[in-house]
């Protein structure tokens, strides 16, 4: 077994189980105590666990800011580079779905800014309240209906789905809690906003990630889709080793 191929397998059974032994796994992967150490020591480096005394632990965590209010001003800086980003991927004429991200807020003010000539269908009130003002804009502004989520700070449910189902999207941009690069899964908070992403998801030609490189090691209470049900992902910065191989493994585009 390749030491690539072994330090994967040590990141999974991590996160599965907690923590791991650099005795144990030395004996099951057949290698010296000093190459798992070596091992463990890459993979802190790449920020997939945390070296203890004698072996690792799991480094997940959830952040519960399940508020769009409780994150709105956190990594303004690297949320820009984000929207920026994405910015870069539309083009004029597009039909684009803004998924309820505090990222997409500032992806909105860039639309509005240079008055691109796209359509923007959104459950988010936040670009409601930015686009509300604008006359004589080229973006033109569909805005979803349906259940009120105060802390999402926009709409969700049911009849925002079947509105959803009416359309088909050039491009969507979603909204990440965390994502799983081991277990191949994308999390949000709330059951009904990730049934909402799923109903985005299904009639979007192409959809993208938006999220922080810190959200890789965080997690959600709930699956909506799989990392390689998208095609692409958009973070601040690139990232190396073990994680950057991982999100590849998952023929996605990668923009940072």
């Amino acid at each position: 077994m390749l030491a690539r191929e072994r330090q994967n397998t040590i990141v999974e059974i991590v996160n599965r189980e907690g923590s791991v032994r650099v005795k144990n796994l030395s004996k099951k992967f057949g290698v010296t105590e000093d190459s798992i150490r070596k091992d463990l020591a890459h993979l802190e480096k790449d920020g997939m666990l945390k070296k203890t005394y004698g072996g690792a632990v799991r480094v997940r965590t959830n952040s519960h800011d399940r508020y769009v209010s409780q994150r709105i001003g956190k990594n303004v800086e690297e949320k820009r580079v984000i929207a920026k980003r994405a910015y870069e991927i539309i083009q004029d004429g597009d039909v684009i779905f803004l998924d309820i991200s505090t990222i997409n807020i500032e992806l909105v003010k860039l639309i509005v800014e240079a008055d691109r000539p796209v359509t923007v269908v959104t459950n988010m009130i936040d670009a409601i309240l930015i686009m509300l003002y604008e006359k004589d804009t080229k973006t033109k502004l569909i805005f979803l209906g349906g259940k009120l989520n105060r802390g999402r700070d926009g709409f969700v449910g049911t009849i925002t789905n079947r509105n959803i189902s009416n359309y088909q999207f050039d491009k969507a941009f979603m909204g990440v809690v965390g994502i799983d690069v081991n277990r191949n899964r994308v999390y949000t908070y709330d059951t009904e906003d990730a049934l909402t992403k799923k109903s985005v998801m299904e009639v979007s030609n192409e959809c993208y990630m938006l999220m922080e490189r810190e959200k890789l090691s965080k997690d959600g209470n709930y699956k909506y889709a799989g990392i390689d049900e998208f095609t692409g992902l958009i973070m601040e910065e690139s990232v190396e080793g073990t994680i950057m191989s991982k999100l590849k493994s998952y023929n996605i585009d990668i923009y940072c």
